[in-house]
Parts: C-alpha cells; structure tokens; sequence
C-alpha cells in the first residue's frame, strides 16, 4: 500500500498513541535486571540475552502491544489503494465490494471476470488452438462411439481413457458394466477437454489460465455423474439391496449437518474428543503467559533429558495439538519419552479486538517471548526451535532476524510443510492476486478477523472431488457416516487470524514474496534466510496442497546453513506430520545438504534420493541428539525464583478460547 508522507505520519502517530496507552494499562509484576550481552563462541552455549522477558502473570493481558513499522502501523487496512478523500466514501467501497463477496462464497468476481476475458480474447485470436479443439472432440467422440457399441455387443471394450492418479471415484466395480462404462468414459474424455480447452492458449497470463481451469474443474467435479443417484451404479445397488434404507439414513445425517451449520455446531461425532481428557493429554504446566500465548512446558518422564530443549509452534489458523493429539500418535509425548525437555506455544484465538495484531505483534510477543522466557528457565543452553507451516514462516522470519542481530541462541531450526518461497503456491494461487486479496481484506475489515470457516471452506474447494462431492455421496446417497477420529475432531477446532496479520500475510509474503527476496522488513532492516547458519531440518509431504513440495524445497536455494535435511514424506499438509511409527504404507525420503555442496532441482533429486520404509519421526528425533550437547539431570517445571511459576496444567486455557 503506498501512502503519503502525511497519511504515514499521521497512522504511525495514532498506533504510537494507542501502544502507549497499552502499555501503561498492562500490569507489571516484575522487573529484570538487564542481562549481559554473550561472549560465547560456538559450541560453547551462550548467555542469555538481553531484555528479560516479561514474567509469567496469573490472567492473561488483553492490551497488545503494537510498535509503529515501515510495514506496520496502518490503522486502517494494508489496501493496494490510497484513501479516498473521505472515510464515508471507502466505507462505500468497502461495503459494495463485502456485499459482492457474500453473494461470490468469497471469490472475486472481478478476478474471475477479468481471467475468462483474458482467456477468451486469446482462445478467439488462436484459430490454430479452436482447430485443434474441433478435431479433438471429433476425435474423442469417434472414440466414445465406437467403445459403447463395442460395450454393448460384447460387454468388454478397451477403456478410451483411464482416470487420473488419484481420482477414485469410478472404482467401484459396477463402473465397469454397460451403460455405466460408457457414462464415465465419456464424463473422463469431456474434462480431458476442457483441461485442453482452458490451458496451453497463447499469451493468456498464467494466473488467469489457473483461475478458469480451476473454475472449469469445480463446475465438472459438480456435474460428475458419480454425484447422481441414478447414474452411480454403487448408490443403485446400495439403494435396491437395503430398499432406500441408505437414502433415509443419508436424509437423517443430512438433517442433522444443516440443523448444526446453522446453530453453527460443531460436526457429528465431535463430542467423543474433549481437549484435556483424550487429547492433548500430555502432563505439563503452563510457566508463561502475555496477552497473545500460553508457554507449556512439559513434565519429564525419563530421568536425564538433552540439555537444549525443543520449543514448537504451530499455525496459529489452528490449535497446537495437532503436535499433541492422542498418546498414541503425539509428537510431543514422543520426544519427552525418548529424553528431551519440550515447550509449546499455544496461540490466543483472536476476536474483533484484536484485528490491528501484526505479524511484528506476533514474532514478539509469540516467538521471542517465547525464547525469551526459556532463556530464563534454562539458562545457558541453546534451543531446537520447530516451526508447522505459518508457524514455520514466523519461525523462519524470527531466525533470520535473530541471525542477523548476532543472537545465537538457536541451536537448530526444524520446519515442518513450510514454504520460504510463494513463487509457486499451487492452486491456492487462484486467491491471491489483488482483486481477491482485497476482497478478503474488506470482508475480513467488517469482523476484525478472518474465520475458521472461510479458510476451510477455501481448501476443501482445492480438493472439492474428495472433500465436497465424494463425502456427499458417502454419508447423504449411501448412508455411510464417516467416522469422527482425533485428526477430524482437531481440523473442525479451528481459530481466527487477526485483520492486519492476514493482510500482511497475503500481501508481504503471498503477493509480493518479500521474505524470499530479501525485502522482508523487521526492525526497520531486511531480513535474509540465508543469514541462519545452524543446522536446519525441513519436512515436506508428496500429496501436501497446502504448501506443494516443490515449493518447501526451494529453501535449499535460500539457506546457507552449515548442515540442510530434507526430508519428503507421504501423505498431505497433516497426515504427514502426524506420521508416527506403525503405520503401514508409510515412507519418506531423506537428504543432506551441506556447505558447499551443488544444488539439485526438485525432480532430479525426488528421482535419485532413496526411499525409506516406515515414519520419518525416528530419524529427526536422532538428528536432535546429534546435534545437543549431552544429557543431564531433568530440569524442574518453570523458575518460581525468576517468576516463572505454574500458572496451570496443560493445556492451558488459550487453548479453550472458541
């Protein structure tokens, strides 16, 4: 957003104001005395650094404190367009651009207008491209002809096409039989064509080619006759055999999902998992809390543990215990079984007060207190730091300034699906130019906050074939309810994201791709990631749409650590990290980059790394050992001397804010 030198001075001026007033409303219980600088070398564990953190207190604060920034301090939005003359007029604006919004499901309708413009001024100018179109349906209608005839006289024909990996809608047996076979050839051959009719046009900009083949997809995976009782042969056959008894159990669940979206209820079978009973079980106490986090430390259970404590984070869009679900399949409980001392930060779920909290709000008040207050608790040692996808960039952007400043109290950083790079974000592309940002930046304007909702609702689009359609016609056509399990129950606990915070998040990271060409301003300076030089360990999944693969591994072309792991595991954006041992049908694989060594691209290197069997959580789990100093005598909960008591048992109470 560019503004005048008046507009800046004046917004910075009333964020100062309201800081102050925020900060001198927040109550103090104690004061540090400074601490000194270190004059430790590595690997010899550092001091702590200066500026003691504030203690643990026995409420949360409810006042942010926000600092004015060159990226920070817009008291209004972070718009890609000035203010206009009056508030009456932008309100406006605002307000016609929300309503349109509502009706649009949230999808800008000047970004879709203007992407089929693009497209069909292109496709009209292209007479070579529309020939071939012509010849290719043509072609695929001789092709359809021939195999139903073929069908229908010997009932076995040679299938035209065959569905895409992945795509397991029409393996049901009955598929295979006469007239179904023919109905889901000619559905596969008619989306082959309209792939080819809304890619490979030229000179159609690439995000608008995305935009309406990702429209096209949504309105085929509608139209699919998978989602038409009497054109699906396994809903006619469920339907016959249990004489519509499917149908009356589907109109039931039916029933009860709208009765519960409109009292806005969580979904069926949600009240078998209860935080605090059979998730995020895990004993520890909460040592630390400001107006943004909860610090849990957890209790030990072996008698000597490393000496660098691992501190975790999550996105704060969803609650930390996805790293702490059930006992069976916790990465916490994990690694406090196997000697390491673990802190989480468990996020505040922001309301409509909270929409001016910043990314700057967030790295200060969340990452660094965070490490600020272990500092305390566990002076002199370093710590393993583990970033989950947002988590991961806050974590990455915090490291970058810590490395830049000379603060070397990391001893490794651990990223988990994060992407450094948004060159290429996948289909979720589609949202992120600057009429869809600003959509959302006007609708998220209204309540102060972006929904849990709103962003589901954006991925399951991605995956509408599995998550929207084939759901419908498990539970609603053939009755089968699916049932609820931890990961389920975790995925429908959701939390909001500030205004300003997701503003900047489109805008600086998204959009502009700040932080990987090293514009990303914190303090008033750039930050670079290739600034981090301990040892840095990277997850990303195959099937992870969230943040593609390809994408997470561009940080071996940012990072200059001495040591980069890599690691490609099976399953998407949350199966893949919730990935304990056990599983069948589970593998990864592994990589060590280290100074100096050449770069490969993505494909080389997915096709000559080698495969391991089994969960990746054994590996990294080594790979901590390795890099910590020994093991010692268990440390106590908290420092009560230093003021960092118990305030309460995991875990906690942010983690109960609906």
């Amino acid at each position: 957003m560019v503004q005048t030198p008046e507009e800046t001075s004046a917004t910075a001026t009333a964020v100062a104001d309201s800081s102050i007033t925020a900060d001198a409303a927040k109550p103090r219980t104690r004061t540090s005395a400074p601490r000194k600088k270190s004059a430790a070398k590595p690997p010899t564990p550092t001091a702590p650094p200066p500026d003691a953190p504030t203690p643990a207190s026995s409420a949360p604060e409810t006042a942010p404190s926000s600092v004015a920034s060159p990226h920070g301090g817009y008291s209004r939005r972070l718009s890609d367009r000035h203010l206009l003359d009056s508030d009456a007029l932008e309100n406006i604006d605002r307000m016609t651009n929300i309503a349109l919004g509502q009706l649009s499901g949230g999808v800008s309708p000047a970004s879709l207008a203007m992407a089929y413009l693009d497209w069909m001024v292109h496709l009209s100018a292209s007479p070579g491209k529309q020939f071939q179109l012509g010849a290719k349906a043509a072609r695929k209608a001789l092709r359809l002809g021939s195999y139903a005839l073929t069908s229908a006289v010997t009932g076995n024909a040679e299938p035209c096409i065959k569905p895409l990996p992945g795509d397991h809608r029409f393996d049901h047996p009955g598929w295979q039989r006469f007239p179904y076979n023919v109905i889901y050839q000619g559905f596969l051959l008619n989306q082959q064509w309209w792939h080819n009719a809304t890619t490979g046009v030229r000179g159609i900009s690439k995000h608008s080619e995305a935009a309406v083949w990702f429209t096209a997809k949504q309105i085929l995976d509608m139209m699919s006759p998978v989602n038409v009782p009497a054109m699906n042969p396994e809903i006619v056959e469920a339907t016959v055999k249990e004489r519509g008894a499917n149908l009356a159990r589907g109109a039931e669940f039916y029933g009860e999902d709208v009765r519960r979206s409109l009292r806005d209820e969580k979904p069926a079978g949600i009240e078998a998992f209860r935080v605090g009973e059979n998730l995020a079980i895990t004993p520890g106490k909460v040592v630390f809390r400001n107006h943004l986090i909860e610090l849990i430390q957890y209790s030990p259970t072996t008698d000597t543990v490393q000496r660098e404590p691992v501190l975790m984070q999550s996105a704060w869009m969803m609650k930390y215990y996805i790293l702490d679900l059930s006992p069976h399949n916790s990465l916490v409980k994990y690694l406090v079984d196997r000697g390491h001392t673990v802190f989480m930060i468990s996020w505040l779920n922001p309301g409509p007060e909270h929409r001016n909290l910043g990314m700057e709000d967030y790295r200060k008040s969340g990452t660094m207190a965070a490490i600020d207050a272990i500092s305390e608790i566990l002076p002199q040692r370093k710590i393993h730091t583990v970033g989950y996808c947002l988590g991961g960039i806050l974590l990455t952007i915090a490291a970058a300034a810590m490395a830049r400043d000379g603060d070397d109290r990391l001893a490794s950083v651990t990223l988990f699906t994060t992407m450094t790079d948004f060159t290429d974000v996948g289909e979720i592309n589609v949202f992120m130019d600057a009429s869809e940002v600003t959509l959302l930046e006007d609708m998220m304007w209204q309540k102060g906050y972006l929904g849990h909702k709103q962003v589901s609702g954006g991925f399951q689009l991605l995956k509408s074939a599995d998550l929207i359609w084939s759901k419908m016609v498990r539970e609603y056509y053939l009755g089968h309810r699916e049932p609820m399990f931890d990961l389920m129950a975790w995925n429908a606990d959701g939390t909001r994201m500030p205004y300003r915070q997701h503003s900047e998040v489109l805008r600086r990271l998204y959009v502009d791709n700040e932080l990987f060409q090293g514009k990303y301003m914190v303090g008033g300076r750039a930050v670079s990631i290739s600034n981090i030089h301990c040892p840095m360990f990277a997850v990303a999944a195959v099937a992870d749409h969230v943040a593609p693969w390809r994408s997470v591994y561009k940080l071996h072309l940012q990072s200059d650590s001495a040591e980069l792991t890599f690691a490609l595991t099976s399953g998407g954006h949350n199966v893949g990290i919730v990935n304990e041992p056990g599983h069948p049908r589970r593998s990864f694989q592994l990589s060590v980059c280290r100074e100096g060594e050449r770069f490969l691209d993505a494909e080389t290197w997915k096709e000559r790394t080698p495969k391991f069997e089994g969960s990746w959580w054994p590996v990294w789990q080594e790979w901590l050992v390795r890099h910590s100093s020994g093991s010692e005598a268990a440390p106590p909960m908290g420092a009560p001397e230093k003021g960092y008591t118990a305030l309460c048992d995991a875990p906690g109470t942010y983690i109960f804010q609906q």
